[in-house]
C-alpha cells in the first residue's frame, strides 16, 4: 500500500531565542502542497526570500547547520528538520522573523508538540522514498568518523560518541525505527563540555545560552570561584557539579541522552536529502559537517540514478524510421561527413538517431591511430545532424532546406568514444521553433551512458539562399 504525502491542518507558531545569536524568534509553521518539501521563509527581510532546506544550500556547520539562498540565511535547523522527519511530515513552510530558529529547551520536542496538537493531513500524491541500494560509506579518518548508510526497508538509526572523556565516556543509541523518534530521541537536549563553554562565552556566542536548553559536560576541575562565576553570568545563585559528572542546572533525561542528541541531529540533518529514506544510518562519532557530507553524497547517488531513469534505452537493432539512403534524402552531407546511420525515433519535439563508430573510418588514420578515438567535435556535429533532422522534419519539402548552426553551448564530454561503440543520440526542442530558430538539447549515449550533451542552436534556411550568398 501506498503511503500519502503528509501537511498539518493549519499554522502553528512558537516563540523562543535563538542559541547563538540571542534574539527573539518566532516561528510557524504552515502547510504547504503536495511535493513543496521542507522550506523556510525569512518574514522579516524585504520580498519574503524562502530557503529550500536543501543539503546544496548549506553555507555554515561549525555550531549547528545553516542554510542560505536568495541572499538570506537559517542558522540551527537541525532541531526543527529532525521534528518533521520525525513526525512523517511531507511538505511544510517554515516562516521565521529571525536569521536562527528558537532553541526552546535544546531538543525538538517542543516542536513536536505543538505540531502534533494542530494535527496532520493527508494529502493525494504518494510518498517517494529513496531505498538505499548498497552500503554507502563516508569516513574522516583524522576525526574517525564512520558512516554507512545500508538497504533497509525502514527508517533505521544507530549512533556511537566517544569523546575521550571520563564523564561522558562511549555512548551508544539506536532506533529502529522512525516511528520510535516522538518517544524516544525528540526530547534529547544538546550538549557541550565545560571548556567549550568558556570558548563560546568568550567569543560571545551562545547569546542566548541559559543554562536551561544545554547539558553542560565538566571536563576539568573547576573551583568554585568559577562555579560562582558561571552562576553569575546565567543568572543564578548557584551552580554545582551534580554526581552525573554535569553542572546540576538540569538532570538527565537518559543515562544515554548527548547520544541520543547526536542521534537527533543526524536525522534532521539528514533532512537535507530532499527526500524520505529508506535504509538503516550507522554512524561513529558524527557531527554536523560529517552529517552534510553525507547527505550530500546520498543526494548525488540519488540524482544520478534519477538521471538515469529518465533516459530511455533504445535497440540498436529496431528497424528505423530512415535508413542511411533516407536520411541522405534529407540531409546535404554525404561520406566521409554523414554522421548518423539510422534515425530511431522521431516526433515534433525530438529525434534519436544512431551513429555506428567503426575502425574503417578515415579519421582513425590521424587521430590517435595507436589508441582510437571519435573526436569530441564530430560527436557533436553527429548530434548537430541528428538535430538536423528533427528541425527539417517541420518543413513540408525538406530536400529544399538545410540548417545553419548558430550557436553551441554547455558542451560536456563525460567518457571517451572508441571504435565499436554505438552512439545513440537523443535531441529534443527546448523552446518551440519561432522564425526558422531552433533550440535543442542533446544527449550522446553508448549503451547505458551518457558520453557527451550540448545545447544547440540552428536555424533552417532554403538552399536557394544559400547558394545566393
Amino acid at each position: 500500500m501506498n503511503v500519502k504525502q503528509k501537511t498539518i491542518k493549519g499554522p502553528v507558531s512558537v516563540s523562543g531565542t535563538g542559541l547563538h545569536t540571542g534574539e527573539r524568534v518566532t516561528m510557524t509553521f504552515n502547510p504547504a502542497p503536495e511535493n513543496h518539501g521542507y522550506k523556510f521563509r525569512r518574514v522579516d527581510i524585504a520580498g519574503e526570500p524562502v530557503i529550500d532546506a536543501d543539503v546544496d544550500n548549506v553555507t555554515d556547520t561549525s555550531r549547528g547547520t545553516t542554510i542560505t539562498q536568495n541572499g538570506a540565511s537559517v542558522s540551527t535547523i537541525e532541531h526543527v528538520l529532525a521534528a518533521l522527519v520525525g513526525l512523517e511530515l511531507d511538505n511544510i513552510m517554515i516562516d521565521l522573523d529571525g536569521p536562527e530558529t528558537p532553541i526552546m529547551d535544546g531538543s525538538s520536542i517542543l516542536f513536536v508538540e505543538a505540531i502534533k496538537e494542530m494535527g496532520f493531513v493527508e494529502q493525494e500524491a504518494d510518498r517517494e522514498y529513496y531505498h538505499i541500494p548498497y552500503n554507502i560509506h563516508y569516513s574522516e579518518p583524522d576525526r574517525k568518523v564512520e558512516m554507512v548508510a545500508m538497504p533497509l526497508d525502514d527508517y533505521r538509526f544507530t549512533c556511537m560518541v566517544d569523546y575521550n572523556s571520563q564523564v561522558l565516556g562511549s555512548q551508544h543509541a539506536s532506533i529502529s525505527t522512525i516511528s520510535e523518534f516522538i518517544k524516544e530521541i525528540a526530547s534529547c537536549r544538546t550538549f557541550c563540555f565545560l571548556h567549550e563553554l568558556e570558548m563560546l562565552l568568550k567569543h560571545d556566542l551562545i547569546k542566548g545560552g541559559d543554562l536551561n536548553n544545554a547539558i553542560v559536560v565538566v571536563d576539568k576541575d573547576v573551583d568554585e570561584e568559577e562555579l560562582q562565576h558561571l552562576a553569575k553570568i546565567f543568572n543564578r545563585k548557584d551552580i554545582k557539579v551534580a554526581p552525573q559528572g554535569i553542572l546540576n542546572n538540569i538532570e538527565l533525561r537518559h543515562q544515554n541522552e548527548p547520544a541520543r542528541h547526536k542521534l537527533l541531529d543526524m536525522i534532521g540533518d539528514l533532512a537535507l536529502v530532499g527526500v524520505p529514506l529508506r535504509g538503516h544510518i550507522m554512524a561513529a562519532r558524527p557531527g554536523h559537517a560529517a552529517n552534510v557530507a553525507f547527505a550530500k553524497k546520498i543526494k548525488a547517488l540519488i540524482k544520478k540514478e534519477r538521471s538515469r531513469k529518465h533516459i530511455k534505452i533504445y535497440d540498436p537493432n529496431a528497424k528505423p524510421v530512415y535508413d542511411t539512403v533516407q536520411i541522405m534524402n534529407i540531409l546535404p552531407h554525404r561520406q566521409p561527413f554523414l554522421l548518423v546511420d539510422k534515425v530511431l525515433e522521431l516526433t515534433k519535439n525530438h529525434v534519436v538517431g544512431l551513429k555506428n563508430v567503426t575502425m574503417n573510418e578515415e579519421l582513425f588514420k590521424g587521430h590517435f591511430p595507436g589508441m582510437p578515438l571519435f573526436p569530441g567535435v564530430l560527436q557533436i556535429e553527429a548530434m548537430a545532424q541528428t538535430g538536423g533532422i528533427l528541425v527539417l522534419n517541420t518543413v513540408p519539402d525538406p530536400e529544399n532546406y538545410i540548417t545553419l548552426f548558430l550557436k553551441i553551448e554547455n558542451a560536456r564530454f563525460k567518457a571517451p568514444v572508441v571504435p565499436g561503440d554505438t552512439l545513440i543520440f537523443h535531441c529534443s526542442l527546448i523552446a518551440p521553433i519561432r522564425r526558422g530558430i531552433a533550440q535543442m538539447k542533446g544527449i550522446g549515449m553508448v549503451g547505458d551512458k551518457i558520453v557527451v550533451e550540448a545545447e544547440l542552436m540552428a536555424q533552417i534556411v532554403k538552399k536557394q539562399n544559400t547558394e545566393e550568398a
